[in-house]
């Protein structure tokens, strides 16, 4: 299904800031970052990227629904003139293992793609193995170094991929 903004049906939809289908995504993400990364860098990771960053026409906010509920979503935000990052990619834990990050990543490819940008960039961090996995499994290169260092040894991975 294609991204429509608003749509009221199951699906992608493409969501503005403060729409309250967005708290389960947000809520979870920060949750997620505080058991990997304590809740010091849980904070600073969801205040160093609002979601008001990821609205058109030089990003998105992207929910996948099902039953009207919000089982997946991400984002991208305008990186420079080419780039998109991708951020925000997640699934609700009772719905994971069924590739709905893959699918959210593809859908958020094609809208940036739709959007002028011909380069992806996102980062994880080093504590989130399968999603290292997920984007190298679905073409994105890692870059060299570390993107960003946390004190406690973590630290964020770089990944790009060009799109056609």
């Amino acid at each position: 299904m294609s991204a429509v903004p608003g749509a009221e049906r199951d699906g992608f939809v493409v969501v503005l800031p403060g729409d309250p289908r967005t708290q389960p995504l947000l809520e979870g993400l920060h949750l997620e970052y505080v058991e990997r990364y304590g809740p010091e860098i849980g904070a600073e990771e969801m205040a160093h990227h609002p979601v008001a960053d990821f609205t058109a026409p030089t990003g998105g906010l992207l929910l996948l629904l099902e039953g009207g509920v919000t089982v997946g979503g991400g984002a991208f935000r305008r990186y420079d003139d080419a780039t998109a990052e991708l951020k925000r990619v997640w699934t609700a834990p009772a719905h994971r293992r069924r590739g709905i990050s893959r699918r959210v990543l593809a859908e958020l490819e094609r809208l940036a793609a739709a959007a002028g940008y011909r380069r992806l960039y996102l980062t994880t961090g080093s504590r989130q193995p399968e999603a290292s996995a997920l984007y190298r499994s679905s073409g994105y290169v890692p870059l060299p170094g570390a993107a960003r260092v946390y004190a406690g040894g973590a630290y964020d991975v770089g990944f790009e991929k060009h799109l056609p």
